[in-house]
C-alpha cells in the first residue's frame, strides 16, 4: 500500500483525505490510501514514521509547517526561502520539504490584481502567511504585517494600528490566520472594517465557512473577494505532483 497523509493539530477541519481517496477511487488507484495523522505535538513525528512504513507522502498543516523543518534531510529552493514547509516526500529514506502553497496561492491570487491593488496587509505571521509573502515579493507588491504586537524590525503592525488611512493606501487584505475558520464562524480579524471600499481585495486562506464574516464585510462593500478553496484545491494537486515524481529543487 502507498500511504500518504497531513499532519497538524487538531485536523477536524480537514478536507484532504476525502479529497484525495476520492482521487485515487476515480482514477482506479487501489493501492493508494490517504489519512489523518493529528498529533498533540512535533516530537511524536519520528514515531508516527516508524509506525507507518508505508509512507510515500505527507501535506503538513498548522502549527509544525515550521517545527517540522529539523525532521528534513532535504529542502526545496521555495522551502528554504519562505522557512515553512507544507508537503514531504518521502524517497529513499530520505524526507523532503516543499512548500506548495506558493503554487495555490499565485495561482489564485494574481489573476484576480487590478492595477489599483498596489500594497497589501497581511493578516498573521505563521507559516500559511510566509508563504504568501514570498508571493507579493515576486509580484513586486509592498505589504505589512498585522500581529497582535507591532514589530518595528519586522515590518509588523498591530491590529490596533490599522486605521482609515492605513486602509487607504493598501487595498489589499490577506487573512493567513485561523480567525474565522469553522467552528469559529462569528469571528473574524479586528479591523476597522467601515473603511473597506469597492476599491478592496479582501482574500481569506480560509476556506469553510466558504464566505467568512471576513469577506463578507468585503462583500457588502463591493470588493473583490476570494476564499482559500481554490488555493487548497491547487497545492493539493501539486503536492500529488511531486510525491510522484523524482525529489526536484532538493537543495539541503
Amino acid at each position: 500500500m502507498n500511504l500518504y497523509g497531513l499532519i497538524g493539530y487538531p485536523l477536524g477541519h480537514s478536507f484532504s483525505k476525502k479529497y484525495f481517496n476520492d482521487k485515487f477511487e476515480t482514477e482506479g488507484l487501489e493501492d493508494c490510501f490517504f489519512d489523518l495523522f493529528p498529533i498533540a505535538n512535533i516530537a511524536a513525528f519520528p514515531d508516527l514514521l516508524h509506525a507507518n512504513p508505508s509512507l510515500k507522502g505527507l501535506a503538513v498543516t498548522i502549527p509544525y509547517k515550521q517545527a517540522i523543518i529539523p525532521y528534513l534531510q532535504k529542502m526545496s529552493e521555495a522551502a528554504i526561502n519562505i522557512g515553512a514547509v507544507n508537503c514531504i516526500k518521502m524517497e529513499g529514506g530520505l524526507l523532503t520539504g516543499y512548500n506548495t502553497d506558493v503554487i495555490g496561492f499565485e495561482k489564485s491570487f494574481a489573476p484576480l490584481l487590478q492595477p489599483h491593488h498596489t500594497q497589501a496587509l497581511v493578516l498573521g505571521t505563521g507559516g500559511a502567511s510566509k508563504a504568501v509573502q514570498y508571493v507579493l515579493k515576486i509580484c513586486g507588491i509592498p505589504f505589512l504585517l498585522v500581529s497582535r504586537v507591532a514589530e518595528n524590525k519586522s515590518n509588523t503592525v498591530a491590529y490596533t494600528d490599522v486605521d482609515e488611512a492605513m486602509l487607504k493606501d493598501y487595498s489589499i487584505i490577506i487573512n493567513c490566520s485561523p480567525v474565522g475558520m469553522s467552528p469559529n464562524e462569528n469571528e473574524k480579524p479586528a479591523i476597522p472594517y467601515e473603511f473597506i471600499s469597492s476599491k478592496h481585495f479582501l482574500y481569506d486562506l480560509v476556506y469553510k465557512p466558504e464566505a467568512t464574516l471576513f469577506l463578507k464585510e468585503g462583500i457588502k462593500k463591493g470588493s473583490i473577494v476570494k476564499n482559500g478553496y481554490d488555493m487548497l484545491i491547487l497545492q493539493a494537486e501539486e503536492n500529488w505532483r511531486i510525491w510522484n515524481e523524482p525529489v526536484v529543487d532538493a537543495l539541503r
